[in-house]
């Protein structure tokens, strides 16, 4: 019997320091993906629809800091210019230094450097003679100087982006130095990630990695399972050790 004790009392203890581990490593998993997440991402709210329909009016989204060198084409960008007004706008960078950006081709798709790019996150649905609104209502075309860039609402009817400060000397590009971050999901409403558009992948420099948001939530995911497991470990334990008194007795 006494040797019967003493393995109960050895799966206890085994059982119990191992629901301390997990809820150890599960609680610096869940802070330290948090952690991690707010030191590489800053929460925005989006003040107007010209995101739409990837981010609406009053989403909240997260924007990844980043250096202006790291921006390329086809990402979501937090800015501030003084020309624009100094308060911080979402567009989408559609243009980098020495770029011509243009619009439309005879298929009524944005061009750069004389490249048609596909842009599946426009409403470009059929006009009314049949054929694919334009990606801008207007035409025109732009040079981007070195160290600047392009930007362009989603929502090109409305949007009051670069094609607004076409006549300012930079012909309505915007120094890179005015990037605060990148977004890359719309936290709330929770509609995800943010994709990179592969139309964007085919020109010089690509498009941009994803950043490391899904990492940081898989991590605080994690931690919380190891924690809540661990935690109920000894009220399960317990429990089992009194059914198996019980059963003893009997």
């Amino acid at each position: 019997m006494s040797g019967t004790q003493r393995n109960g009392d050895g799966r206890g203890r085994a059982g119990a320091m191992v629901s301390g581990l997990a809820v150890a490593v599960g609680c610096v998993l869940f802070l330290g993906g948090f952690i991690w997440a707010a030191v590489v991402y800053k929460p925005y709210t989006v003040p107007t629809a010209s995101m739409s329909p990837t981010v609406n009016a009053g989403d909240r989204v997260l924007a990844e800091r980043i250096d202006g060198a790291d921006v390329r084409r086809g990402d979501v960008v937090v800015f501030a210019d003084s020309v624009w007004g100094d308060t911080p706008m979402v567009k989408r960078v559609v243009g980098i230094g020495g770029d011509t950006v243009a619009c439309c081709d005879k298929d009524g798709r944005l061009t750069v450097d004389g490249t048609p790019v596909d842009e599946p996150y426009l409403n470009r649905g059929p006009a009314a003679a049949g054929a694919p609104v334009p990606a801008s209502p207007q035409n025109f075309s732009a040079k981007v100087p070195r160290g600047q860039i392009f930007l362009l609402g989603d929502e090109r009817s409305t949007s009051l982006d670069s094609r607004v400060h076409l006549e300012d000397a930079g012909q309505g590009s915007v120094p890179l130095s005015a990037v605060q971050g990148r977004v890359d999901a719309v936290a709330w409403p929770m509609n995800g990630m943010i994709g990179r558009p592969e139309s964007f992948a085919a020109l010089p420099g690509g498009v941009s990695a994803d950043g490391p948001l899904p990492l940081q939530v898989g991590a605080a995911l994690v931690g919380v399972v190891l924690i809540l497991g661990g935690a109920a470990y000894g009220p399960v334990a317990a429990r089992s050790a009194r059914r198996r008194a019980a059963g003893t007795a009997r």
